[in-house]
C-alpha cells in the first residue's frame, strides 16, 4: 500500500516547518508550494501547482504574510493578497486535476470573532466581529467558498494563537526575559490558543473525519486572560517578577517596533466545538503543561 501524501503550502515558516517534519515521521509523503526555490511549485506556475496536487490525499495550506507589523496601506494590501490570492491559485490548480485531494484545510483565524470578554465564540454559534483582521478572514473563507472544486471537501481551520519552539513564544520569553513580563493593558482580555503539535493533530483528525464540515475552530476549550498567561510564561522560565504594561505605553512601543496592539488587547475567546462533539481528544489542554513542553524543548527533540 503506498503511502498517504500531503501538500503544505507555505512550508517554510514556523507552523509549516514543524508539519512537514511531523508529517514525514508519521509516513506521509510531502510536497510543497511556496516562494523558496526548494519548493516543489512555486506561486507562479499554475501548471506546476497542480501536478504536485494530482494525486494528493490532503492540501493544507498555511500561506500569509505575518501579521506582526503597523498596518499601514502597503501592510494591509500583503496581509490581504498573500491569503486571498494563494487560496484562489490553489482552487484553480485543484479544478485542473485528474485526482483531485479528497481534503482541502485552508488556515483561517479565531480572530474572525469578535472581541469576547462575555462568553466564548464557538465554531457552531460564534459571532463574526469587525475592523481589518477580520474583513481579512471573511475574504480568505469566502476565497476558499468560492473555489469549485466538488470532489474536495474543504475546510477553513480557524485558528488560535500557536504556541511551540518559535512564532509568538520568542517575543512573549523576551519580554519575561527582561522584566517586562506584567500584564498587558487591562490583563482580562481573553487569550486562546494551541500548541503546534495539537494543531498537527487537529490536521490529521479533521481529515480523517469527513463529517467534519465547514469552520473548524482549533483551540484548546481552556484558554486563559493575559493576566495568567505572562505570569505562567514567567512560572516556565524561573522569571520572579514582570512589570504591567499598560495600554498606553503598548500603543507607544507598538509604533516603535512596528506591530499592532491588537495582536496582544484584543480577547479573543475561541471554543473547539467541533472538535470535542467528534471526540478529539488534546494532548496539551493546559497552558502550564504546553509551556513546560515548550519550555523543556520536548517539541523540538520530537522533531530529531
Amino acid at each position: 500500500m503506498s503511502p498517504q501524501s500531503v501538500v503544505i503550502a507555505g512550508a517554510t515558516g514556523f507552523i509549516g516547518g514543524y508539519f512537514k517534519q511531523r508529517f514525514i515521521a508519521e509516513g506521509w509523503q510531502v510536497r510543497t508550494v511556496g516562494r523558496d526555490a526548494s519548493a516543489d511549485a512555486r506561486w507562479n506556475d499554475d501548471g506546476a501547482i497542480t501536478k504536485t496536487l494530482d494525486g494528493a490525499d490532503l492540501l493544507v495550506n498555511l500561506a500569509g504574510r505575518s501579521v506582526n507589523c503597523r498596518y499601514d496601506e502597503r501592510h494591509r494590501r500583503e496581509i490581504l493578497d498573500s491569503r486571498v490570492l494563494t487560496t484562489r491559485t490553489l482552487g484553480r490548480a485543484i479544478a485542473a486535476c485528474a485526482e483531485p485531494p479528497m481534503t482541502w484545510i485552508n488556515s483561517s483565524t479565531g480572530t474572525i470573532y469578535r472581541h469576547a470578554e462575555d462568553l466564548p465564540q464557538s465554531d457552531v454559534s460564534g459571532e463574526l466581529g469587525s475592523g481589518f483582521s477580520v474583513d481579512v478572514a471573511r475574504a480568505w473563507e469566502d476565497e476558499l467558498a468560492a473555489a469549485v472544486v466538488p470532489a474536495t471537501r474543504k475546510v477553513p481551520l480557524r485558528i488560535a494563537i500557536v504556541l511551540g519552539a518559535g512564532g509568538v513564544m520568542s517575543p512573549l520569553r523576551n519580554l519575561a526575559r527582561f522584566g517586562l513580563g506584567g500584564p498587558m493593558g487591562p490583563g482580562n482580555q481573553k487569550f486562546s490558543w494551541i500548541h503546534v503539535e495539537d494543531l498537527f493533530r487537529t490536521v490529521m483528525f479533521v481529515h480523517a473525519h469527513a463529517e467534519l464540515t465547514g469552520p473548524v475552530n482549533a483551540a484548546t476549550p481552556y484558554p486563559v486572560d493575559n493576566h495568567e498567561l505572562m505570569s505562567l510564561i514567567r512560572q516556565s522560565m524561573g522569571v520572579p517578577f514582570g512589570i504591567p504594561t499598560p495600554a498606553w505605553l503598548l500603543e507607544a512601543g507598538a509604533v516603535l517596533i512596528r506591530t499592532q496592539t491588537e495582536l496582544v488587547l484584543k480577547s479573543r475567546w475561541v471554543e473547539p466545538r467541533k472538535l470535542l462533539n467528534a471526540g478529539f481528544a488534546f494532548e496539551h489542554p493546559t497552558l502550564t503543561g504546553a509551556l513546560n513542553d515548550i519550555a523543556n524543548g520536548k517539541a523540538e527533540r520530537s522533531l530529531t
